[in-house]
């Protein structure tokens, strides 16, 4: 009998919240938190996925095709994903799933669980395409954006299936390159204030995409993708008053992403100018998109006051996580005041090299 572990990492978004479902590029790397499953063949055709963490059993028959999806289980919508690329499951398993990714806080435990279960399955079952880390991070994008319709994006599951630092170029002809193994200094800071995922997404999404859309009217040769700050004034005009926060948003942090890849591009990283940028991109994400909560704006301003040079939301926001940029000698005294701050938890993390098998043995 087969033995398989596979390991997947969670992320964190550097630069571009709120810009992946527009179109716009986006900077965020695997983080060394991770969700690890451990399949053990057995005796019967069923996967029976023992989910430590939340003290929840699931069943699965191998064979069901799940023709209707239930909202967000990842499980069916991977498995019929997997199945139109020749990925059909002949054997059980017992399945344990553990993982040190807070849940719900914005630094993708829910695609973390999915990328190391479709890693488990392909490495079970094989597939009819090359295995690269960009084939099994659209498999994900399909799978949990596609498959049930969610508003959001593709960052979640290439930054945990390509691993590492990477830009990634959501406009068609989509791209992604890697632009760091490494970054010193970055802390997570999780809320304990569940983040709001759907419902915040979608009516971001849907104002963003009304408000670009008027100004096109207005303006046909418009192209967000060429847009430049010093624009705004001149497309303001066009929108009602309600609209313009999410036209600003939309150039402003998209400014920020192009300035942070200018600084990721150069050989020797200026921390503090990164950590400058992501000032200015979390205040774009308080102030205008207005995700923050009292009290990630308040872990916030306590890791700027204990010396850290940048500092911002993760995610869809309502809540979740912050990511800070500190000198790495002052971890300590960041992560502390981040906790006194009223943090559930603040540790340090390193870059990781993404979704991966751990081993594949006989037993």
């Amino acid at each position: 009998m087969k033995k398989i572990t596979s390991l997947a990492p969670g992320r964190t978004c550097l630069f571009g919240d709120h810009q992946d479902y527009l179109g716009l590029p986006v900077i965020a790397c695997a983080i060394d938190r991770n969700i690890k499953l451990i399949a053990t063949e057995n005796q019967t055709e069923t996967f029976v996925l023992n989910m430590v963490d939340i003290n929840e059993i699931r069943v699965i028959d191998i064979h069901e095709a799940f023709e209707k999806l239930e909202s967000r289980d990842y499980f069916a919508s991977s498995l019929r994903v997997l199945r139109r690329h020749g990925c059909k499951p002949t054997s059980g398993y017992d399945i344990t799933i553990t993982g040190d990714i807070p849940i719900n806080s914005g630094t993708s435990s829910s695609s973390a669980l999915l990328m190391a279960w479709i890693r488990f399955l392909i490495e079970a079952f094989g597939i009819d395409h090359e295995v690269t880390p960009e084939f099994l991070s659209k498999l994900g994008y399909e799978s949990e954006v596609l498959e049930h319709g969610e508003p959001g994006g593709m960052m979640d599951h290439f930054s945990i299936g390509v691993g590492n630092i990477v830009y990634i170029n959501t406009k068609k002809p989509f791209s992604f390159d890697v632009i760091g193994t490494e970054l010193k200094g970055l802390i997570t800071g999780v809320s304990g204030v569940p983040k709001e995922t759907i419902g915040l997404l979608g009516e971001l999404k849907g104002n963003a995409l009304m408000a670009i859309d008027l100004v096109k009217q207005n303006y046909p040769q418009f192209d967000l993708n060429a847009a430049e700050i010093e624009d705004l004034d001149k497309y303001r005009n066009c929108l009602p008053d309600r609209m313009i926060p999410f036209f600003e948003a939309a150039i402003k942090n998209y400014h920020y992403t192009k300035e942070a890849l200018k600084e990721f591009e150069k050989p020797v990283l200026d921390l503090k100018k990164i950590g400058a940028l992501m000032n200015g991109h979390h205040e774009v994400l308080r102030d205008l998109l207005k995700i923050t909560v009292p009290r990630i704006d308040a872990m916030v301003n306590a890791a700027l006051k204990a010396g850290a040079y940048g500092a911002k939301i993760v995610g869809s926001g309502g809540g979740g996580s912050i990511v800070v940029i500190a000198d790495p000698k002052n971890e300590d005294a960041v992560i502390k005041a981040i906790l006194d701050a009223g943090a559930q938890e603040a540790y340090a993390v390193n870059v990781d090299p993404g979704v991966r098998i751990i081993n594949n043995i006989e037993i």
